[in-house]
């Protein structure tokens, strides 16, 4: 074989990859390009009873949740409202993922009820929410599930002020940090290490990023966030999934008294890392930690501010439908927050069922879009399935990074 040959066939392989790779550039930016589409509830509390549910009393979270999935897996075959928002007036169809921010399991306390074990809650969780999810992708692969823990998964893993049965079992967070960390060494009950062990992590879709992170961003969390955001482009979109809001609540925040540990007296559940900074605005150790919790807010919106790209924040824990702008304690920010609803300790949908709802969002990353939509799913109670999805609030904000 001659020279020329070789010159010939280099050529071709060189302009045959080149418009392979240009090719693949086009369809990895036209998949950044797209509209997400994603589920996102909390709270579900695997282990406790609804008040009431469709005509019947103590319901049990299985059967009420059972529900909700049912009327999640409907969802691709209804219709966006003729709104505003993104996506208006078109069908769901695909949904990119799914997230549930907590409390998936709830605390195993003893009083008023003995509430069941969290391998007992869990178990129920894997079967309603894990096998039974059916929502598909643009791809047409099942739709990923994303969670984070609450503080009553936190509470069964490491104890609790209050009296549980048993004392520990760390069933809920080892399968949450196992499912959503992937680490190359399975944690068991007995190898976990609530300390050490984070359950933090993020993902890249449709030109934004998420991190989904347990209960705060606290010191630990936020130190964790800089060096994940070093990777990535200041004008991207970034989301926070978590349990608390960003207002958060001082009891989960670490003991400031004594040893610091986990009591009856005190009451604090050492959920987040942080120790208590405002103890001295605070209530004296009464067993009541509801004081105020401005330090730890300044600290987090002193944060928020030197990364300006962090343009949404999804959370649970004192639960319904709510869209809502964190100015910070200071009045200096402008966060876009977005609460959820719970099917079991709603504080509204608790006491009225037709309130009951999951939230629907979408966002486009290049138009700098976000249309979060409040699904109301059990409008019609006594009728059972025959009711269809119907759409309550909805909020468009922009994500465009300033």
């Amino acid at each position: 074989m001659n020279l020329s040959f070789w010159r010939a066939s280099l050529w071709f392989i060189s302009v045959n990859f080149s418009r392979v790779l240009l090719l693949v550039v086009c369809v990895v930016a036209l998949a950044a390009a797209a509209p997400v589409t994603f589920v996102f509830t909390s709270d579900v509390h695997f282990g406790i009873t609804r008040g009431y549910f469709r005509g019947g009393a103590n319901v049990d979270a299985t059967v009420v949740n059972t529900a909700l999935v049912r009327a999640v897996n409907s969802l691709p075959s209804a219709v966006f409202p003729a709104d505003t928002g993104v996506r208006a007036g078109q069908s769901v169809g695909a949904v990119d993922f799914a997230v549930i921010t907590g409390d998936l399991t709830n605390r195993m306390e003893l009083y008023p009820i003995h509430i069941q074990s969290a391998t007992a809650s869990w178990a129920q969780f894997n079967a309603c929410w894990i096998d039974s999810l059916a929502l598909k992708d643009a791809r047409g692969v099942r739709t990923p599930l994303w969670f984070v823990p609450g503080n009553h998964d936190v509470s069964n893993a490491i104890g609790s002020p209050s009296k549980m049965v048993p004392a520990k079992d760390a069933t809920s967070l080892v399968e949450i940090y196992n499912r959503m960390m992937r680490p190359a060494t399975l944690r068991t009950k007995d190898t976990y290490d609530y300390a050490k062990d984070k359950i933090i992590y993020s993902h890249e879709v449709g030109g934004a990023h998420l991190i989904f992170l347990t209960i705060w961003p606290d010191t630990s969390a936020r130190a964790w966030i800089e060096e994940d955001l070093k990777t990535v482009p200041a004008g991207v979109p970034v989301f926070i999934f978590c349990h608390d809001p960003p207002e958060i609540d001082a009891r989960h925040l670490t003991n400031p008294y004594g040893k610091h540990d986990i009591n009856s007296g005190d009451k604090y559940e050492n959920v987040v890392g942080d120790i208590y900074a405002d103890v001295a605005l605070a209530s004296p150790s009464n067993g009541k930690p509801d004081g105020p919790t401005l330090i730890e807010q300044r600290a987090l919106a002193k944060f928020l501010k030197a990364h300006r790209n962090i343009v949404g924040y999804f959370h649970g824990h004192s639960n319904w439908t709510e869209f809502s702008t964190w100015k910070g304690p200071d009045t200096d920010l402008a966060l876009n927050v977005f609460r959820a609803d719970s099917p079991m300790k709603g504080s509204f949908s608790g006491k009225d069922e037709t309130k009951l709802s999951f939230q629907v969002v979408v966002f486009d990353a290049v138009a700098g879009r976000l249309t979060a939509r409040e699904c109301l799913w059990n409008t019609r109670p006594m009728s059972e399935d025959s009711a269809p999805l119907a759409w309550g609030e909805s909020r468009t904000v922009s994500i465009a990074v300033p």
